[in-house]
Parts: C-alpha cells; sequence; structure tokens
C-alpha cells in the first residue's frame, strides 16, 4: 500500500495508475512549455518520478504536489515563481488536459 490523497493508503494499482497520470502530466508541461521533444520529455518524466517500491518509507511524497509545479522547478529552478510569478499557477490549459488524462482508461502499468 502506498500513501494517497489526504494520507489514504492505496493499492499497487492505484499507485501505478497515479504515477503513470503525473509522469504524463509532467512531460506534457515539459514538451509545451519547456521545447522537449516528446521522446525526451518521457525520459525526463521517468527521473522525475520514478517507481517507488511498496516499502520505500517516502513512497509517493513527490505527489504532495501537482506536477505542473515540479516541471516548473525542473525548468525554472527554485523560486521560479519569483523569478516567473506567471508560472505560480497552473494555465488552464494544463487543468483540462490533466482533467481529460484523469478521465481516461489507464493503459498497463509500466515495468519499474
Amino acid at each position: 500500500m502506498a500513501a494517497g490523497e489526504l494520507g489514504r493508503r492505496v493499492n499497487e494499482e492505484e499507485y501505478r495508475a497515479y504515477l503513470r497520470e503525473e509522469r504524463a502530466a509532467f512531460a506534457r508541461v515539459l514538451e509545451r512549455y519547456g521545447s522537449r521533444t516528446p521522446d525526451r520529455a518521457r525520459a525526463e518524466a521517468l527521473t522525475a518520478y520514478p517507481y517507488e517500491p511498496p516499502e520505500a518509507p517516502y513512497r509517493g511524497l513527490v505527489f504532495h504536489d501537482e506536477a505542473w509545479h515540479w516541471a516548473m522547478l525542473h525548468l525554472h529552478g527554485e523560486r521560479y515563481w519569483h523569478d516567473h510569478p506567471e508560472l505560480l499557477h497552473a494555465p488552464r490549459e494544463y487543468e483540462e488536459q490533466y482533467e481529460q488524462q484523469a478521465d481516461r482508461p489507464n493503459p498497463s502499468p509500466p515495468t519499474p
């Protein structure tokens, strides 16, 4: 079981589904706002969101913030919101894509 939203425990299938969704969201931000190719964006997403085994003490901690935030840190560094206040909040376009992704059926879990 992994820690989920508000500390709720989730099973392996839920963890992997959420991991896929967050990786996809992170990669979309890198493509759109960081001019990454799709392959490079996916590779960077795998690095930013590694699979963590069930026994990992802080498994899923990366999920406490949105992929938008982690991608902005990745692209612009610490305090990106200070240097680029317009990036503090994700644009509506991102939110709509994120919601659409969450509504789609999940593909088979990736092999860690």
